[in-house]
This record gives structure tokens, C-alpha cells and sequence, in this order.
């Protein structure tokens, strides 16, 4: 007896927060279009997203910055701290604190809500398999807030780290990629990429533009 070729993928389950019913039904009607999501609640705040995700699993979080009760950055950190579900930040607001903030707190992408809807269907499906997405004018500000302040030093504990991390995470808090720091250093993007997982390992963080946050802040979250 032959089994059907087709095998079943479970559906990325969603919940959206915005203080504005029109987005969050705008939203949930968007994504609602496409087969590989299930959009399990629209709620209000950031505390409604965070009591619901505790009691129910949710893969992914759209998260508004300024919601009442709780913005979408408190939001970030308690989701990240206490359940399993991914925030993606989804916004108007481009300020360089919340950014910051939320990508020091755990945020997994940050948007801004003009994107282009089959942009938002791929970070959402980024976001779900493990990878962190940022869009490229968050990127921008991320990266000329991080060299203003690259100059000064840094605030972390240099003893935890080798001359050679110490001397990549500085390049990263530059906003140099992988491919650039290779080519200043003369190592290899595989050199540079296992000595940033070493750097990973010995912070507890997650992803690169983390170690940035964490070398001129000296706060790992």
C-alpha cells in the first residue's frame, strides 16, 4: 500500500499585540492568507501577550513598541525569560532605545510596520526556525548608534576574553560583517564565525548584534 507523498507541516502559530484594533485585524487578516500560519490571538498589550503565551504554545510574537500596560520591549524580555514563544518586534517606531533594547532583551527581528507583507511572511518563518532578521533601515541606525559610541571603551570584563575576541567583538560593535572582520584580521569567515560562538558561549547571549550591545553596555540582558 503506498503512503501519500504529501506529509502534513505543522503551522507556525502567531499572536499579534497592538493597541490599535484596526492593525491587529489588519494583521491577523494578512497572515490569516497564508497556509503555513495559524494566528492563535490578537491581544491588546504587552501583558496580554505575555499571560497568554504563558498559558498557551506560541511559536512567534508580533509585538508592538508602545502599547499600555506594558510596551512590546518589557514584553521581549518576560516572553523571553518565561516561555518559549519568539518575539519579533513589528512597529512604526524606529528609536535607536527601543532597537537596542529589544535586541538586548531577546528580540529575534525588528520591522517597521510599512513593510511589504510577503517580507513580514519571511521574517515570521526566519524567526521560527532559529534565525534572528533585521530590516535593513534598523540595521542602518544599529550600526551608526554602535560606531558613535564604538570609541569609547568598552564596559565588560576583558579578562573573560582573548586579545582575539576582544578584538572581534570590537569590530562587530563597529558594525563590521563577519566577511570584513576576516579581511582586517586576515582570518577566515569560519575562524571569525567560531571565535563569535566561543563569545556566544562564554555571554549566554544569542546572536551577533547582541555581542554589539553587550560590549559598549557591559549588559548581557
Amino acid at each position: 500500500m503506498e503512503q501519500s507523498s504529501s506529509s502534513h507541516v505543522p503551522r507556525i502559530k502567531v499572536l499579534i499585540a497592538d493597541d490599535n484594533p484596526f492593525v491587529r485585524e489588519g494583521l491577523r487578516i494578512i497572515l490569516s492568507t497564508y497556509d503555513e500560519f495559524d494566528v492563535a490571538a490578537t491581544v491588546n498589550d504587552g501583558k496580554e501577550a505575555v499571560d497568554y503565551c504563558q498559558r498557551h504554545e506560541v511559536d512567534v510574537a508580533l509585538l508592538d513598541v508602545r502599547m499600555p500596560n506594558m510596551n512590546g520591549v518589557e514584553a521581549t524580555k518576560l516572553l523571553c525569560e518565561q516561555t518559549k514563544t519568539k518575539p519579533l518586534i513589528l512597529t512604526t517606531f524606529d528609536d535607536d532605545e527601543y532597537i537596542l533594547d529589544a535586541i538586548q532583551y531577546g528580540a529575534k527581528g525588528y520591522f517597521l510596520k510599512n513593510t511589504d507583507p510577503e517580507r513580514i511572511r519571511e521574517a515570521i518563518k526566519a524567526v521560527y526556525h532559529g534565525q534572528v532578521v533585521m530590516q535593513e533601515i534598523v540595521m542602518d541606525k544599529i550600526k551608526s548608534n554602535l560606531k558613535e559610541e564604538a570609541e569609547a571603551a568598552p564596559k565588560i570584563d576583558k579578562s573573560l576574553f582573548t586579545e582575539r575576541e576582544l578584538d572581534i567583538m570590537a569590530l562587530i560593535a563597529k558594525g563590521l560583517s563577519n566577511k570584513e572582520i576576516a579581511k582586517q584580521l586576515f582570518l577566515s569567515e569560519g575562524t571569525v564565525a567560531n571565535y563569535i560562538t566561543s563569545i556566544l558561549d562564554k555571554t549566554g547571549l544569542q546572536h551577533r548584534t547582541q555581542i554589539a550591545v553587550y560590549y559598549l553596555t557591559g549588559k548581557v540582558g
